[in-house]
């Protein structure tokens, strides 16, 4: 069979362009992350149905205090005993492959996401399946790219293939996915990467309407055309959606960081699970992706906050509406920042929708009862990019992406109104996405910007230069001398016998002595040393190495990790590495 293998390898080199291969590629990429996508979605709905199908709707459920905490349970413990490596929350995982691991991801991530999102879903965490079908689909992409010996290159565009496949075939929304590939994943749009993105797409969106219909799916039918005497309002439906886009950051990065000092996965399941259980049995809505409410939030129905919980009786209550929507806004953040800090695996699209839908909704009311006679159903819609565009970071793809998943493109106008000014509010707070701002704060993030994308896919340990001659302080200028005959180099790093860094001499300031013999036994190198202005440590981003090149002036900077000499890093080899890294990505 490897035999076989290697002499396709070998035809396809022969035969096939590296664009014809890329488009064949792009169709088992985006079949495949389609039926990734169709496994998933069928899996948590069997779950969900098996688990609540019995619920009356007039009455409170104790089960669901324990469901999301056996559902994550089951999770940690398919972790921790069957996978054994860590399944990563999806599209900051995939962006962290492609800024720092040269586009390998695990060949686990191809199942193990499915498996994990869905348990945690189907009992109930208040999460979504969009960042694990991503992640899924990118690994699928970048396995078929390393098992085809493809270069770093081609496997970014398939993970981009896979990835935007997943997206098209969870949403049924293959526009939305390539502008997500390019806005999100930070694909570089050509002519290269053009055609497979839209082979994979349209495969990803042909094989969910093969196994799960053609129907949108949100279904919304637009009761009220825009009008321009609205435009106030969609404006100040921009400014929360903002708001409250950068409310969500902040609370879910709060959150986060409580779980990350909690030692221990059983005590995180127990706080975790409680915490989850107790909202959930109080908001019944807040359980799983929340796929129906947002449906009934479309039509201006409100019985999904009244559903299986306390409030049953005050269902016609109009300000117990405005109280529970307006609970459930706040609360989601935290229902899906528990879910994740417990153990539970998901994305965060589905209850940046949830939020959104029911932002608008609230809002509509609430303007409503001061008779604004604005629409409703048109608002829900209109919300959901709203936080899209704010907690993602994604105006086009907010836009282009509910457009397509409601039927709704008779509102592109204030679609784009709500996500640009949402958009443009939640940058003023926080620059980055919940999905990059972690990966940003560590400098490992790729952006559009081709030079800091460079300088992130360089990395300094292979730039590390070790052949230079080191020398002890103790020795003396005749010592020294040998060193220098013996050299290539004109730098001669001083170092302790433990591998300590004292500092430099250089050939020029030597110079005018290595040829006074009666010098060699009386000066001693610890007389002639000297520490360089800066230095740089092994982990250090090349745009902090480039920076500290341009502020000393320096040709070579040793590196030092905890004291101790490493190497050195020459200026020459970081601009030579640019060099090939641009002309490997300018090419078409």
């Amino acid at each position: 069979m490897n035999k076989l293998f290697r002499n396709f390898l070998t035809w396809r080199l022969k035969n096939m362009s590296n664009r014809q291969f890329m488009m064949i590629l792009s169709v088992f990429a985006g079949f495949s992350a389609g039926v990734a996508a169709v496994i998933l979605k069928n899996t948590v709905h069997f779950i969900q149905k098996l688990l609540t199908s019995d619920f009356a709707d007039n009455y409170y459920n104790f089960l669901y205090f324990a469901y999301p905490t056996i559902g994550i349970l089951i999770v940690v413990l398919f972790i921790k005993y069957v996978v054994r490596r860590p399944v990563r929350h999806g599209i900051p995982s995939v962006l962290y492959s492609i800024s720092k691991n040269n586009g390998i991801i695990n060949r686990h991530n191809m199942f193990s996401s499915i498996v994990t999102s869905a348990l945690t879903v189907g009992f109930g965490g208040s999460v979504g399946l969009e960042g694990p079908t991503v992640s899924t689909g990118a690994a699928i992409g970048s396995n078929i790219g390393r098992m085809f010996h493809l270069n770093y290159k081609q496997i970014i565009l398939l993970i981009g293939c896979a990835g935007a496949g997943a997206m098209a075939a969870i949403f049924k929304a293959p526009i939305a996915a390539i502008v997500f590939a390019i806005e999100v994943l930070m694909l570089d749009l050509t002519m290269m990467s053009m055609i497979p993105l839209l082979i994979a797409t349209v495969t990803a969106t042909i094989t969910s309407y093969a196994f799960l219909g053609q129907n949108v799916l949100y279904p919304f039918e637009i009761l009220e055309k825009f009008k321009l005497s609205d435009i106030p309002y969609y404006v100040v439906l921009g400014l929360v959606a903002g708001l409250i886009s950068t409310y969500f950051t902040r609370m879910y990065m709060f959150i986060n960081k409580l779980f990350g000092k909690i030692q221990g996965w059983g005590y995180r399941l127990i706080i975790g699970g409680i915490t989850l259980g107790v909202l959930i049995f109080f908001f019944p809505s807040l359980y799983g992706e929340g796929y129906e409410a947002i449906n009934l939030s479309l039509n201006g129905n409100t019985e999904y906050l009244f559903d299986n919980s306390i409030y049953y009786e005050y269902i016609n209550s109009f300000p117990t509406i405005i109280l529970l929507m307006s609970a459930i806004i706040l609360l989601k953040v935290i229902a899906t920042s528990v879910t994740f800090g417990s153990g539970g695996i998901g994305g965060i699209f589905a209850p940046s929708l949830f939020i959104g839908a029911n932002t608008g909704l609230l809002f509509a009311k609430t303007a409503n009862y001061f008779n604004a006679n604005i629409s409703e159903s048109n608002f829900a819609l209109v919300g959901m990019a709203g936080l899209i565009s704010g907690i993602i970071h994604a105006p086009l793809t907010a836009i282009f992406m509910i457009a397509e998943i409601t039927g709704g493109y008779w509102l592109f106008m204030p679609l784009m109104i709500v996500s640009t000014i949402s958009y443009a509010t939640t940058r003023i707070f926080e620059p980055n996405s919940v999905n990059t701002k972690l990966l940003a704060k560590r400098g490992e993030l790729i952006t559009h910007d081709k030079d800091k994308a460079l300088l992130i896919l360089m990395k300094i340990d292979k730039l590390i230069e070790r052949n230079f001659i080191t020398i002890n302080p103790d020795a003396n200028l005749g010592d020294l001398v040998k060193v220098i005959s013996d050299s290539k180099r004109n730098i001669y790093p001083v170092v302790e016998d433990d591998g300590t860094f004292v500092g430099v001499i250089t050939l020029d300031q030597v110079r005018n002595i290595i040829f006074k013999p009666e010098l060699y036994k009386t000066v001693f190198v610890r007389d002639l040393v000297y520490m360089p202005q800066d230095s740089v440590e092994s982990d250090d981003s090349m745009e902090d190495v480039t920076s500290k090149f341009q502020a000393t002036g320096y040709f070579n900077l040793p590196v030092i990790d905890d004291g101790k000499y490493i190497g050195f890093v020459s200026k020459a080899n970081v601009f030579e590495s640019y060099r090939r890294l641009l002309k490997q990505f300018s090419e078409d």
